[in-house]
């Protein structure tokens, strides 16, 4: 085969499988993926979770189903990555961790929300749900875990 032909040949396929690759990555974090991809927010998600007992695996982890993270201010000015992660997509409604990460990876917060399984849709979960902080936060910071959780359209 001809050089001039095989450069431009390499270059295109090189250009196509890195799209295939960026098309799986929507350049979004999440929270399931922070600790066990990046040990600064893992040391803050372990020293948040060093004292609790009775945690399952997914929340010891933070392994469950996750949406994208998102910027949110506090109000005393702060940043923080806050995100979402479920037991499992599926059981998202009744077991969900609202995690909090500073801007600068050295503290995690969090809300464990569970409401009983077989709660019929017509009943309030807001009201039958159990909570439990994580990470000892503050008034400011639980006010932002619990905005976070009313802004779900299927929390009332």
């Amino acid at each position: 085969m001809n050089r001039t032909l095989l450069i431009p040949l390499l270059a295109g396929l090189l250009l196509g499988s890195s799209a295939v690759a960026m098309a799986g990555n929507d350049g979004q974090d999440r929270a399931s993926e922070l600790v066990s991809s990046d040990k600064q927010y893992r040391s803050a998600w372990q020293q948040a979770v060093k004292h609790e007992q009775r945690l399952p695996d997914w929340v010891l982890n933070l392994s469950g189903d996750s949406d994208a993270m998102s910027a949110v201010p506090k109000k005393d000015g702060d940043n923080y990555l806050v995100g979402e992660v479920c037991e499992t997509k599926a059981a998202c409604r009744n077991n969900r961790v609202i995690v909090a990460f500073s801007w600068d990876k050295t503290h995690a917060y969090a809300l464990w929300v569970q409401v009983p399984a077989g709660l019929p849709e017509d009943k309030d979960p807001a009201s039958h749900a159990y909570y439990r902080w994580l990470g000892d936060p503050d008034e400011g910071m639980q006010a932002l875990l619990k905005e976070q959780l009313r802004k779900d359209q299927n929390w009332y």
